[in-house]
Parts: structure tokens; C-alpha cells; sequence
């Protein structure tokens, strides 16, 4: 991932209905969710919520795909690890920062 893509994807998320939209699509896994599934459940309006799901595909953290007459959006799991990794990639200088028996990232050097 370059510096311009990583800016690109962090715009987009800069955002709090297209961030709750991202992550509102990261919990509802492979399945995906339709935009009235999402509208009722983030309770924006199904044109404010196009604006921002547009957004979040132009930035590739999300995909589109037709279902007979639905969309269904996705999250782009590549894309979202890619700018994970880019934001974490000299975390700790290098070792490892990992406790895989926690429930969250925990850097062991700081």
C-alpha cells in the first residue's frame, strides 16, 4: 500500500457515518448487508448513505455487488489488512507485538 492510498482509505473513514457504515459491513462478515438493511440500522437516509458508501468504494474498503434487484455491499478484507498492516508495519521496531492470547493488539516494547 503507498502513502496516497492509505490517505485515500483514511479519508474516507474520517467520516462518522461512512466509519459506522465500514464497520457496521466488518460485522456482518461475508454476508454483506443491503443499503436499506444498513440505512435502518446506522438510521441515515437511504441518499446520505449512498453518498457515503460511493466513497467507501472509490476508496476500495468496500465492494458492490448485484443480487437480482439488491446490492450488496462488502467489506474489502484485503484492503482493510493491507492498510492495517501499512499503519502497524514498523510497530515495536520490528518484533513481534502480538499476544495472541489477548483480546486486543498489545505492543510488548512501549
Amino acid at each position: 500500500m503507498t502513502d496516497t492510498e492509505a490517505v485515500q482509505a483514511l479519508a474516507a473513514l474520517a467520516q462518522e457515518s461512512r466509519l459506522r457504515a465500514f464497520r457496521l459491513l466488518v460485522v456482518a462478515g461475508p454476508q454483506g448487508a443491503t443499503p436499506s438493511q444498513m440505512a435502518e440500522a446506522l438510521g441515515v437516509s437511504p441518499t446520505s448513505l449512498s453518498f457515503h458508501l460511493k466513497e467507501l468504494t472509490h476508496a476500495g474498503l468496500i465492494t458492490q455487488e448485484r443480487d437480482g434487484r439488491n446490492l450488496i455491499y462488502r467489506t474489502h478484507i484485503d484492503a482493510m489488512n493491507n492498510l492495517l498492516g501499512f499503519l502497524t508495519a514498523n510497530c515495536c521496531q520490528g518484533e513481534p507485538c502480538l499476544d495472541v492470547t489477548a483480546t486486543s493488539v498489545q505492543c510488548t516494547t512501549c
